[in-house]
């Protein structure tokens, strides 16, 4: 029963995109704004559709999500599944997601990402990298937010893994501040190497207070970090009832 279900919910998720695409190149011809904006948002809702779509999720947002949409944030998250872009993609406004090359290389959805202006990155290119900045500060410049996982990858135990420093220079380079969202669920929406859903996964997602950056430096990243990093820890610890120790693989990989 949950392989037909899930073949449904696939079929459907599929159905969505293709329903989606030329939506997109529609908008796209009419966005004048210089970030994609209409765009951009328009993709998000293909998230939101089909987090809604599935049955099995049921997703819980705390936090103030009415914010400013075009005071722009450099946005972060802790990172658990691919489940987690759709689920973020339910807060009501627009961020350009920082994803991985090979993305933008794969039909369909790498047109999609392409057509919303979001950022590509090859970590294997000291220029990609310098490109991938550089359209960071275009964005924020243009009041869009951007948004990045920090620790780079998944985390298969749902424990939180260090935090990458890009995300917080840029932030303290051009004097944003930081929004932090967590996750928790999500690394359950899916077993590993399986194409079945989980069923009634339930999926929270909290909106953090914002952190200022005016009195960090380059210098003291490290401390702008270990902030940021501490709120989506005693979060975490206080969804699951845990001792943040627990979740924090910094601390295992010290003890």
């Amino acid at each position: 029963m949950r392989r037909l279900a899930s073949i449904i919910i696939w079929a459907s998720i599929i159905g969505l995109v293709f329903v989606w695409l030329p939506m997109m190149v529609l908008v796209r011809l009419f966005d004048r704004d210089p970030v994609r904006y209409k765009t951009g948002r328009l993709y998000r809702k293909l998230g939101l559709a089909i987090s809604r779509v599935n049955p099995n999720w049921h997703v819980e947002i705390e936090g103030d999500t009415d914010v400013d949409h075009r005071l722009p944030y450099v946005m972060v998250s802790n990172h658990l599944s691919n489940a987690d872009i759709p689920v973020i993609s339910n807060l009501p406004w627009e961020m350009k997601w920082i994803a991985k090359k090979e993305l933008f290389d794969m039909p369909v959805m790498g047109w999609m990402l392409k057509l919303a202006g979001d950022i590509s990155v090859d970590r294997k290119a000291d220029k990609r990298k310098r490109d991938t900045l550089e359209k960071c500060i275009y964005y924020l410049n243009q009041k869009c937010s951007v948004i990045f996982f920090p620790e780079g990858t998944r985390s298969r135990d749902g424990k939180l893994g260090s935090f990458a420093k890009g995300a917080f220079e840029l932030a303290i380079r051009e004097k944003k501040p930081i929004l932090p969202i967590v996750l928790d669920g999500t690394q359950d929406c899916l077993p590993t190497k399986s194409w079945v859903f989980k069923p009634d996964v339930h999926i929270k997602l909290k909106v953090l207070k914002p952190v200022f950056t005016n009195q960090y430096t380059k210098e003291n990243v490290e401390d702008l970090i270990q902030k940021v990093r501490e709120m989506m820890l005693l979060q975490l610890s206080d969804w699951r009832n845990i001792p943040h120790s627990d979740i924090d693989r910094l601390a295992q990989q010290q003890s």
